[in-house]
């Protein structure tokens, strides 16, 4: 490949936390110029292109723009005023978006604008994407409320105010949560010794002790190997305990989803949240999720019982006291033990032979031979810190600056106060502009563990699988080209969104323990030798070990998520968290404590929508058994892929573009063999 220019610079990531602040004011002060011209329109003067396209449509698109970088900091700066600032300036959005959105005069020339357009026979000389744009701008307006009386209207506005803040005050407590817990050299027994070098070592009252953060590469090593279980316990409680602050911000956030359901006529927030879904209403995401609870109890109730002997076996061989009860911090640990037993297969083990070093650079490799494209990294100090990589993607055979095809940026390791997942931003959007086309931007958080004084960044097999998860979304972002910014890349509905990656991640699984990827992929850190094939095939095997009590614990989440928003009284959150997992996760718990407070889904886009992680593996089982599994390394396939599935973002109905991909409506028979090994005689 040539070398080439991007024809769209990458932003600025030099920003001081007063430029954050300003910038947004003047980005919103520029959008509101053009919804106050839109608003004082005419009826007669309201057309498409008065309205929507050139109007409406391109302004939220630069509007985002300018401010969607900006409120990324408080994700991943280091400096605690630039976070700040970042937080403010998003809430300055969110307030501004509630007020426009509210606005009936933008509203009703949306309205008229529609109306024209059919009475003029204009309407049948739009594309598909046109209507679809102008009809979704028409329904938002019903949506929030623009159909009530003034006075209703700015107490609903408000209330859409109060809930926004509430969901930034939760967010910022997650992203600035630093706490630890401190063990000595004994309480870690078990604990790998290359993860226990990579705690922060001190002396406290004449003894040394090591602080365990709750950043996942930290504390969940002790979940998994700690041999004592009062440590463990300890552990998972103080995690569970870790942002008790938020427990009155969940309350008060369903309370005014509950308020405002009520003001728009809906009997649930459920209800108003799924109606754009692909579900449709709260009582079908509750039968979805009730059918698959019913079947994974049976296969969950037999995989515990597996465990919990397990358990009886170790505690009467250490004489330790066994009440036959089978704790959440049992759970990691017997899991890994029924592993390593029946399977002879250590994780630690496996974990060297994936060193960050090789595994990123293989796995973005494997993608761009599958999706014809190509990643080439740019090394400046244009980035947020340091440790950020900075790729310009282009198509693979790329000519000349049309192929260009966006942005990525990988932010792979744990440090303070950085969003403590693993999640993807679409930053920057791609649509076509009156002078061509704005290129996309994404950018990749995750907390891979980091070097050691003794070993480099090594990735666990669950590292791998996130890692695969997450660059799904990269390419939904970087791949998708619609006409307009709403309906690009993952803007799809939220029961849909997670499909393509969970797609690739049965690709992965199906395919890339093959030999001839492997010989690729891994490569242990001291003798560079790939894995064997024993190793490889104990990792297959592995797969669906206790997968019942695994998607149990999925279903849970979902199930509380579901109810706390189909419920229509307050309740102790706390309670309904604590007995729901007991008796759907089937692993009894310890203190009483508020985990819900943690489950950061909830305020994030996220809400009465967990099921989705689920129900949209019954279309990623689909797409891969239907069209991947024959050749999953095929690029003709992944070109399919592209185009039938990322290249069309929401811009229709996901229906529609899983009939195109498939050749056929979709089914649950894949999902269905892939979890049980077989159909059950009722379908989801």
């Amino acid at each position: 490949m040539p070398s080439l220019t991007p024809p769209q610079a990458a932003p600025n990531w030099n920003h001081t936390p007063e430029q954050v602040l300003q910038l947004v004011k003047d980005a919103l002060a520029e959008h509101k110029a053009v919804y106050d011209k839109v608003g004082a329109l005419s009826e007669s003067e309201c057309n498409f292109e008065s309205c929507v396209q050139h109007t409406l449509a391109t302004a939220d698109a630069i509007v985002d723009i300018k401010a969607e970088p900006l409120a990324f900091y408080q994700y991943v700066a280091t400096d605690k005023g630039l976070r700040d600032a970042s937080t403010e300036a998003e809430a300055l959005q969110r307030d501004y978006g509630v007020e426009q959105g509210m606005r009936i005069d933008v509203f009703q020339a949306k309205v008229a604008a529609e109306k024209n357009l059919r009475a003029s026979g204009e309407w049948d000389k739009l594309n598909k994407e046109q209507k679809r744009l102008a009809e979704k701008m028409v329904l938002d307006g019903k949506r929030s409320g623009l159909a009530l009386p003034e006075k209703e209207r700015e107490q609903l506005m408000q209330l859409k105010k109060d809930l926004s803040q509430v969901c930034l005050d939760f967010t910022k407590n997650f992203n600035e949560e630093d706490g630890h817990i401190s063990l000595t050299l004994e309480e870690l027994d078990g604990v790998p010794a290359d993860v226990i070098s990579g705690y922060t070592k001190r002396t406290e009252d004449s003894k040394e002790v090591y602080d365990v953060t709750f950043k996942t590469p930290d504390i969940f090593p002790i979940f998994k190997f700690a041999t004592s279980p009062t440590m463990r316990q300890r552990a998972l409680e103080a995690h569970e305990n870790r942002l008790a602050v938020n427990v009155p911000l969940l309350e008060r956030a369903l309370d005014l989803r509950r308020q405002i359901a009520t003001m728009l006529g809906y009997e649930t927030w459920a209800d108003y949240v799924t109606e754009e879904k692909m579900i449709k209403s709260g009582a079908g995401a509750k039968e979805f999720l009730d059918d698959l609870e019913a079947k994974l109890r049976p296969v969950g109730q037999k995989e515990r019982e597996i465990l919990l002997a397990l358990k009886k076996e170790e505690h009467e061989k250490r004489g330790l006291p066994f009440d036959g009860e089978f704790y959440i911090w049992d759970y990691r640990y017997y899991d890994r033990i029924y592993i390593e037993k029946t399977l002879s297969l250590d994780d630690s083990l496996v974990k060297e032979y994936f060193p960050v070093s090789v595994v990123v650079p293989t796995i973005l490799s494997i993608y761009q031979n599958l999706l014809g494209v190509k990643f080439v990294e740019i090394k400046d100090d244009d980035i947020w810190h340091p440790e950020v990589q900075k790729f310009a993607v282009w198509e693979a055979n790329a000519k000349d600056e049309s192929d260009f095809v966006g942005y990525c940026y990988l932010d792979l390791f744990p440090r303070a106060a950085k969003y403590s997942h693993a999640a993807v931003w679409g930053l920057l959007p791609g649509y076509e502009t009156s002078e061509g086309r704005h290129y996309p931007l994404t950018a990749m958080v995750a907390n891979l563990a980091k070097p050691t004084p003794d070993r480099p960044a090594l990735m666990r097999h669950d590292d791998v699988t996130t890692f695969f998860h997450e660059m799904g979304h990269v390419f939904h972002g970087l791949l998708s080209r619609t006409q307009f910014a709403r309906f690009h890349g993952t803007a799809v509905a939220r029961d849909f969104v997670e499909a393509p990656s969970q797609m690739l991640e049965n690709w992965r699984m199906d395919r890339c323990w093959e030999p001839k990827v492997l010989e690729k992929m891994s490569s242990h850190y001291k003798t560079q030798e790939p894995l064997s094939a024993e190793l490889i095939d104990k990792i297959i095997k592995s797969r669906y070990v206790n997968i019942g009590l695994f998607n149990l614990r999925q279903v849970f989440f979902a199930q509380f998520d579901l109810k706390i928003h189909v419920d229509k009284d307050a309740a102790d959150y706390t309670k309904v968290w604590n007995d729901l997992r007991e008796s759907i996760s089937l692993v009894k718990g310890g203190k009483v404590l508020p985990g819900q407070a943690t489950f950061g889904h909830i305020v994030s886009g996220y809400d009465a929508g967990y099921y989705g992680y689920t129900y949209s593996l019954v279309f990623a089982a689909d797409m891969y058994a239907t069209v991947f599994k024959k050749d999953p390394l095929e690029p003709a396939l992944g070109q399919l892929y592209r185009d039938k599935i990322l290249l069309v973002g929401g811009s229709r109905e996901e229906t529609e573009s899983l009939e195109d991909f498939l050749g056929r409506p979709p089914n649950s028979d894949a999902f269905l063999k892939e979890m049980f090994g077989t159909i059950p005689a009722s379908s989801l």
